[in-house]
């Protein structure tokens, strides 16, 4: 028996001996496809490596072979008819599953038969205006493809493969164990021809016999109007090539749309904040939205509140389905000046006069000098917190809060107990 073979399989696989079955299978996927010989082109180390990946799952994948094993070892495995022998084992399949994908594959087809390749997944961000509109897009995929020179039977052109003398051709082989139960008939894939039936002997100078090549192909990717974000395409046939004649899988583009600072989106509805100011919303007006569209202007009525919402309709995101566009909201808010002119100020004071509100209004509107006076002493931190008994008019202007005495500390406190200061 070679030297690779005797090595301990756990090790093999990287698991511990407590592993589950899901385990060992994740671990043996993750190997196959680093360790595959169409990865590693010309690297016998990684075919032999290869080899000691698919026995060691052959043996731990299986129940009663895995029991023989821990409490055997190699001899438990390796007895007449009971073993794994060189090359490839019982784990053709897993291995095809680990790099050629099960999906929609006929349970009762053996490896020599068709199989479907594995699917390709991949990202594409786009901007929220051109998933409004829609799009197409050519991306660059690297995927394995069959042979164009042999179509992806691994023989070069002209010559025809030899019938594998072990199988005879079925790609299966049969195998007799006597258990405490009996003598048990079990098949698994040939080991001299992989399962395929055949020999090549002469092997496609393009593939190298395996029947597959890796290519770059550019691919058309059509985003339609609306699509939502995190939506995922399928572009059948546009995945791994088929091994064995058999389908090529999908590709699967996971669709991002960047967010636009200037909108927020709500199924199929946009909303945009816009700030306009007192006079305006007091007065009404005419205010500019831009849309994902076109720049539209909607007409404010006076008395315009914060927060008011105007709907546009049909100036949101298009429905996926083609079934319309959705509504475009406009939320205002109302900003409020912290600096005026004088002149500004006189005609707020003469609004509040007309409107009854505050008499202090009128007071500033008749000396606004004293109020500016009295609005820096008021200011926090300029120490003008005092307050006075009244205004150049007469009037009760209302009182500001009295800042609040700072308590004596402790060493204050014995202090004057000591020098007899704060006796009564």
């Amino acid at each position: 028996m070679a030297q690779h073979q005797q090595e301990d399989y756990y090790r093999v696989l990287g698991v511990d001996r407590g592993a589950s079955g899901d385990d060992i299978k994740r671990a043996f996927r993750q190997l196959a496809r680093a360790n595959h010989p169409d990865a590693n082109q010309h690297d016998e180390a990684a075919e032999e490596r290869f080899k000691q990946i698919n026995e060691a799952y052959h043996v731990l994948s299986d129940r009663e072979k895995r029991s023989q094993y821990d409490r055997y070892g190699h001899a438990g495995v390796n007895g007449p008819g009971g073993g794994p022998g060189p090359g490839f084992g019982g784990g053709i399949e897993d291995l095809f599953e680990a790099f050629f994908g099960g999906f929609g594959r006929d349970p009762r087809a053996t490896a020599a038969g068709p199989r479907r390749g594995a699917d390709l997944e991949l990202s594409l961000d786009i901007e929220l205006s051109e998933a409004a509109r829609g799009l197409e897009r050519e991306v660059e995929i690297s995927r394995v493809e069959s042979c164009h020179i042999c179509g992806g039977n691994g023989v070069r052109p002209g010559s025809r493969p030899q019938s594998c003398p072990q199988c005879h051709g079925t790609g299966q082989v049969t195998m007799a164990q006597t258990t405490m139960f009996g003598r048990v008939m079990t098949s698994r894939p040939c080991d001299r021809c992989g399962g395929r039936g055949n020999l090549i002997t002469d092997p496609c100078p393009e593939c190298d016999g395996r029947g597959l090549t890796r290519r770059e192909r550019r691919v058309n990717v059509r985003i339609p109007a609306g699509v939502p974000n995190q939506t995922r395409l399928r572009l059948s046939g546009q995945g791994h090539g088929g091994l064995h004649g058999g389908p090529p899988g999908d590709l699967y583009v996971l669709v991002r749309v960047r967010p636009d600072p200037r909108f927020e989106r709500q199924g199929n509805d946009i909303v945009s904040h816009h700030t306009i100011s007192y006079v305006k919303a007091a007065l009404g007006g005419s205010l500019p939205v831009q849309t994902l569209w076109s720049t539209e202007e909607i007409e404010l009525p006076a008395g315009t509140q914060p927060g008011d919402v105007f709907s546009l309709r049909g100036q949101g995101m298009p429905d996926v389905h083609g079934r319309g566009r959705g509504e475009h909201h406009v939320v205002v808010k109302v900003e409020i000046p912290t600096r005026l002119t004088t002149r500004q100020r006189e005609l707020l004071c003469e609004l509040a006069r007309e409107s009854g509100l505050d008499t202090a209004a009128a007071a500033a509107s008749e000396n606004p000098r004293s109020h500016r006076q009295q609005s820096r002493e008021a200011r926090p931190g300029t120490g003008g917190a005092k307050s006075r008994a009244g205004t150049a008019s007469g009037g009760q202007r209302p009182r500001p809060a009295r800042r609040a005495g700072r308590k004596k500390g402790i060493w204050q406190r014995v202090k004057e107990a000591l020098s007899g200061e704060g006796e009564e």
